[in-house]
């Protein structure tokens, strides 16, 4: 008989990724699929909602080729704060889905700053007034979308991210949810009561009818309705946003745990247990999962441009063929020649949070060439996770020496030994970068009771240990001339 499988849908900002685990943990099945990026005006960043659905099949198609055994449950992490509206009688999108990167409402999280409301967001949501979270991508689509406010006030539409409006899909309107993580990324959820705040949707005009239930992370968002590769009656059983299942993929659960992802834009988090703690540094307060994929707490610093500075060298820069060549130009050179990258092309996430901020390129000389900016875009990547693991350290008044970190970017080595040159740090990078997914199976698996929390500190393997070997003078210097960099990037908004 075929052994069942866990398949963990991973929604992400440029493509969908399906993987199917059997019971002990290990990839028996992949699938990949892009998803188009739409940039209508400079600042704005959309998504196809149809189109992710779509990719979305044709992943889970693509992994279970040659796989007929039955599917245990569905697990599903994806890309937070995105933000879709769609007609609950139809199904049909009303607009393009807003992307976390789009920066639109700037303006709006400006006046409300101006108005004095920063304090009470903070308080409530633990987030800070930025066009990054939910809210105001929300009300941006409830005031543009002809008729759109009448119908919230209504009940005949529905908002969620990603998440949600996959359950939807799979479950053909019949379920209309999310889970803790993904709602405490909307300036909507209060971290406290771990609800909707009414103070929040008040603020913000949100109609409550149009948010989506809030259930636990392990746990039942009912069964699926039967679409293509996916048959009916599968078990949704787990549900995170990409960075919480990394989290608990890399079974960093209880508090003091810290992980790095490098994907698109890079995240840190640190898991602070079943209390939330309020950063004096720039950093967010969020949802996490603990060790039974309950509702947990974490501290989280978000870089915006990661993995995508590289994707702007190969695709808008030609300056690669592909991402991984990126490793070897850098190598081909001493160091950066004085070049410094500060990727900010939609301004500057934690502990900055500069929506005026601009990409900059400083330290130009005539003897500067191709290699020489690579190698400052990989350690500008390295540079900005260092922002935001300093600022944790001052949070936690200790500095930080371990770190976990998974993601596509973590197999490029000279990024990885230069992130724990610059923070005099070890790097723990597991055999299975992909942890956002593998975090989404666990969840899903645990909750039909597949797995118990204990079996899941076994599934993790190292596959290689980062030390520092870079002195504290040259490290100092690097950091010096990063600071002045960034400045210079501020000083454009």
């Amino acid at each position: 008989m075929t052994q069942a499988t866990v398949l963990a849908i991973d929604q992400g900002t440029t493509g969908t990724t399906a993987l199917l685990f059997d019971s002990h943990g290990r990839v028996v099945g992949r699938g990949y699929r892009t998803i188009r990026q739409y940039y209508p005006r400079p600042g704005f960043v959309e998504h196809d909602p149809a189109e992710i659905w779509r990719s979305v099949l044709a992943a889970v198609h693509q992994a279970r080729r040659g796989r007929a055994g039955p599917l245990a449950a569905i697990g599903i992490t994806n890309q937070r704060e995105t933000t879709i509206l769609w007609d609950r009688a139809t199904g049909a999108p009303l607009h393009r889905a807003i992307v976390w990167q789009d920066r639109r409402t700037a303006p709006d999280c400006d006046r409300l700053r101006r108005a004095g409301h920063l304090s009470q967001v903070r308080r409530t949501t633990g987030l800070v007034l930025d066009p990054y979270f939910s809210a105001t991508k929300l009300a941006w689509l409830l005031r543009h979308v002809p008729g759109a406010a009448a119908r919230a006030r209504a009940g005949r539409i529905a908002f969620g991210t990603v998440d949600a409006w996959l359950i939807w899909n799979l479950t053909r309107g019949r379920v209309h949810a999310t889970d803790p993580t993904n709602a405490s990324r909307t300036l909507l959820l209060n971290l406290t009561t771990r609800d909707w705040d009414d103070r929040m949707l008040r603020l913000f005009g949100i109609p409550r009818g149009i948010l989506p239930d809030i259930r636990p992370s392990a746990g039942s968002f009912g069964r699926t309705a039967g679409a293509g590769p996916i048959p009916a009656g599968v078990p949704i059983a787990g549900v995170a946003g990409d960075q919480q299942a990394a989290l608990f993929g890399q079974g960093a659960v209880r508090p003091g745990a810290m992980k790095v992802t490098y994907g698109t834009g890079a995240f840190l988090l640190l898991q602070t247990g079943s209390r939330p703690v309020r950063s004096r540094a720039g950093l967010l307060t969020t949802m996490a999962c603990g060790p039974a994929g309950g509702p947990a707490y974490a501290l989280e610093g978000s870089v915006f441009i990661a993995g995508a500075a590289v994707q702007w060298l190969r695709d808008e820069m030609q300056l690669l063929t592909t991402a991984a060549e990126s490793e070897t130009l850098a190598r081909s050179v001493p160091d950066t020649a004085g070049v410094c990258v500060v990727p900010a092309f939609t301004g500057l996430g934690a502990p900055y949070w500069d929506a005026a901020a601009r990409g900059t390129i400083t330290g130009l000389t005539r003897g500067a060439g191709r290699a020489h900016l690579v190698r400052a875009t990989l350690e500008a990547i390295a540079h900005q996770v260092a922002d935001v693991v300093a600022a944790m350290g001052r949070d936690l008044r200790r500095p930080i020496r371990s770190l976990l970190v998974d993601g596509g970017a973590c197999a490029n080595d000279f990024l990885m030994q230069f992130q724990a040159d610059i923070l005099h740090a070890r790097l723990d990078r597991p055999r299975l970068v992909e942890t956002t997914a593998a975090g989404a199976a666990y969840l899903a698996g645990l909750g039909v009771g597949l797995w118990k929390p204990a079996d899941l500190a076994r599934l993790r393997r190292r596959d290689r240990l980062f030390r520092p070997a870079m002195g504290p003078a040259h490290r100092r210097v690097l950091r010096a001339g990063w600071a002045t960099a960034v400045a210079r990037a501020r000083s454009l908004g």
